[in-house]
């Protein structure tokens, strides 16, 4: 009767025909032997096999009913039948082992990343923690099942920015075990993530990194001009990010995830959203003639689908390798962070006051009671353009110059006066 549950111990009690009759109407309907056809109220419908296995009940899903013939449902219970009474097998087991062992990398991260992001510190961490997955871990590792990643897969991902890169490559290190530790806890994995201690640590599987000395080596400001002439020789996305990443003085971060509606080409500024800021602070950057003129080449590259002003392949932001990958292409042993401090130097030989250039930097005011008392930007007016509009305007004609400058550098704490 459909809707009626009916048991009963004679075996191949349906037919092909009663089974296409079953399907609409819901109820369950058994076969023999343990093998029954469910039909739900929503149209699902499938076969389950019921097993006794140690003195206890198993219930095997076999598949859909309407992708799986009765006569392939009988075939697959005799198969599980003899796989639990004869050859004492957990199926049930390996069924979840098999399921766990497709769990790939890319999707234990993200869920990792969703499970955890509430509780982290700030929007751009949360950001940046998945980003540099996707950006490092996931072209290796993405496809992997948890389960199959070992210590010489993980070392392979690092290698390439453990020396260049190095805080951004610990950082990649910690979050892949941290990911592979979640899969350990979730059964995906058998066992915990390579340890830090152990072939992941620098000076045993990885090589020990170069402590830095002081800050990230910058370009000489005398040699930033010639630098943009050799830049423009072969246009790409990437050079042009690092181009207007000269010209504008602000971090990777900032120009890699630049959109078009955050420019105002008439009012020629660039307002950068306080998620893609360091301190989390909307930022104002006035755009000078070079600027502007680097934006024109991007918007006439610009790519259908995208606001990103400097895309990657896929059209979503590009790496944070790309623009030091462009250095390391025109044999520049230079850090993309450096251009702030070529800016920095330059502006102090120049005469410009630690303020301005301190504020055009979104540099945090280190004296508290200046910064309670400090409102202005040094933007200024359309009608009275600020000293920030002065800088980024020379700043901006000192690059496109072509020449190398001339002078004595001053250290910007030293700077005095204003121009």
């Amino acid at each position: 009767m459909a809707g009626k549950k009916v048991w009963g111990n004679d075996m191949g009690k349906l037919t092909a025909v009663a089974v296409k009759a079953h399907l609409a109407n819901p109820g369950t309907y058994q076969d023999g032997d343990g093998l029954f056809l469910k039909v739900d109220k929503r149209g699902g419908a499938s076969w389950t096999l019921r097993l006794q296995r140690d003195g206890k009940r198993q219930d095997i899903g076999l598949g859909s009913a309407r992708l799986l013939s009765l006569a392939e449902a009988r075939e697959k219970a005799n198969g599980l039948r003899k796989a639990v009474k004869v050859e004492r097998r957990d199926v049930l087991a390996e069924k979840k082992d098999e399921a766990a062992a497709k769990v790939t990398f890319r999707e234990a991260a993200r869920q990792y990343h969703a499970e955890n992001e509430a509780g982290w510190k700030s929007a751009i961490y949360t950001r940046q923690w998945l980003a540099s997955l996707e950006n490092y871990a996931f072209p290796k590792l993405g496809n992997m099942p948890t389960g199959s990643i070992m210590a010489p897969d993980i070392i392979t991902v690092l290698t390439p920015i453990w020396q260049e890169i190095p805080e951004t490559a610990r950082q990649v290190r910690n979050r892949i075990c941290a990911v592979l530790d979640y899969a350990h806890a979730k059964g995906w994995r058998s066992t915990e993530a390579p340890s830090g201690n152990g072939s992941l640590k620098a000076g045993r599987g990885l090589p020990r990194q170069v402590k830095e000395r002081g800050n990230r080596k910058a370009m000489p400001y005398v040699a930033v001009p010639g630098f943009l002439i050799a830049l423009r020789r072969k246009p790409s996305y990437g050079r042009l990010a690092l181009e207007l990443l000269v010209l504008t003085g602000v971090r990777s971060q900032e120009v890699r995830l630049a959109t078009w509606e955050e420019f105002d080409l008439e009012a020629r500024l660039w307002t950068i959203p306080a998620a893609h800021m360091k301190r989390n602070k909307a930022h104002m950057v006035p755009l000078s003639d070079a600027a502007l003129a680097v934006l024109a080449k991007a918007a006439a590259l610009k790519l259908e689908g995208t606001d990103q002003v400097f895309p990657g392949a896929t059209g979503k932001p590009m790496s944070d390798m790309t623009l030091l990958k462009v250095l390391r292409d025109m044999s520049e042993p230079y850090h993309v962070h450096g251009f702030r401090s070529a800016l920095t130097d330059w502006a102090a030989n120049e005469g410009y006051p630690d303020a301005v250039v301190e504020a055009a930097l979104a540099h945090k005011t280190p004296d508290a009671v200046q910064a309670a008392y400090r409102r202005t930007t040094y933007l200024g007016t359309p009608g009275q353009p600020g000293q920030r509009v002065k800088l980024m305007a020379d700043w901006g004609r000192y690059c496109a110059s072509g020449t190398a400058g001339s002078g004595k550098v001053i250290p910007s704490k030293k700077a005095r006066g204003c121009k």
